[in-house]
């Protein structure tokens, strides 16, 4: 048996001994985005450094580092409290390594979040955006490698990596809720810096809307396993490159936390209707 294989089934393990439900759905709260977590109720919640072989995140005030698993809008979910990234320096298997835990613990589905920039002014601070596809600049990919067939295929179908139907009740969430929703493609790079003019320029003119540190390798891995995502970011910054102002993670961390509000009544409704 590979390695991955047997460390996922000893994560799994050691977190079976620490719940007693089933969890349906997986969610990974992003930067300024944990304020969901405390909505979960029945909550069992586990340190990552806790769980063998579980990846622990170093981006300190952002990311709480805890596995949460209990009932949201009467749903099982689990719940990672911030994420892992691979500018930190992990592998993108170990990035990866909890969406793989998650599958294994019973979850079918996943809803990723995440703060990004807007290259789109019709995009702009504060909105909400459903993701619809996505452009992988990582350079690197968490299927690299020797493939196991137990956790997914060799050739994964990436021809819908955001489930439309999941789309689709997230934009019926979003009418009943009164809450604007955009729709856009994500370019996902590396990081940590943030990027140059030039840069927003190019990212916006290979048909990307928004852009982000995170979220696609996660997503490669969940359709390689077989999971329906759901990705929902918000803006945090505009990335306008002709009037490109100097970052300022205050206030991008602000952005995040005035839209969470929004956000977990838009999760809410959607696992109520999922």
């Amino acid at each position: 048996m590979s390695d991955l294989y047997l460390e996922i089934k000893e994560s799994s393990k050691y977190i079976r001994k620490m719940i007693d439900l089933k969890p349906a759905v997986g969610i990974v709260l992003g930067s300024g985005l944990g304020g969901l977590a405390k909505k979960i109720r029945q909550a069992e919640v586990i340190p990552y450094d806790e769980i063998p072989h579980f990846p622990v995140s170093t981006v300190k005030g952002l990311h709480a580092g805890n596995l949460i698993v209990g009932k949201l809008a009467g749903t099982n979910i689990i719940a990672m409290e911030g994420r892992v990234h691979f500018y930190e320096g992990y592998s993108m298997k170990q990035v990866t390594f909890p969406i793989r835990v998650m599958k294994d613990l019973g979850a079918r589905s996943l809803i990723l979040t995440s703060a990004v920039g807007s290259m789109n002014p019709l995009i702009p601070r504060g909105s909400i955006v459903a993701i619809s596809d996505h452009i992988n600049l990582m350079g690197d990919n968490p299927l690299i490698g020797p493939n196991d067939e137990r956790l997914g295929p060799r050739f994964p179908d990436m021809s819908q990596p955001y489930c439309r139907k999941h789309i689709s009740l997230l934009e019926k969430a979003a009418l009943d809720l009164k809450i604007p929703l955009k729709k856009g493609v994500l370019a996902a790079v590396a990081g940590p810096n943030l990027e140059t003019a030039a840069e927003y320029r190019f990212l916006r003119r290979i048909g990307a809307d928004i852009v982000g540190m995170s979220v696609v390798p996660e997503d490669i891995a969940a359709v390689h396993t077989g999971m329906k995502v759901l990705g929902i970011s918000i803006v945090t910054d505009e990335a306008l490159p002709d009037c490109l102002e100097p970052a300022n993670i205050s206030e991008i961390i602000s952005a995040a936390k005035k839209g969470e509000t929004q956000l977990c009544r838009l999760v809410e409704r959607f696992l109520r209707g999922i």
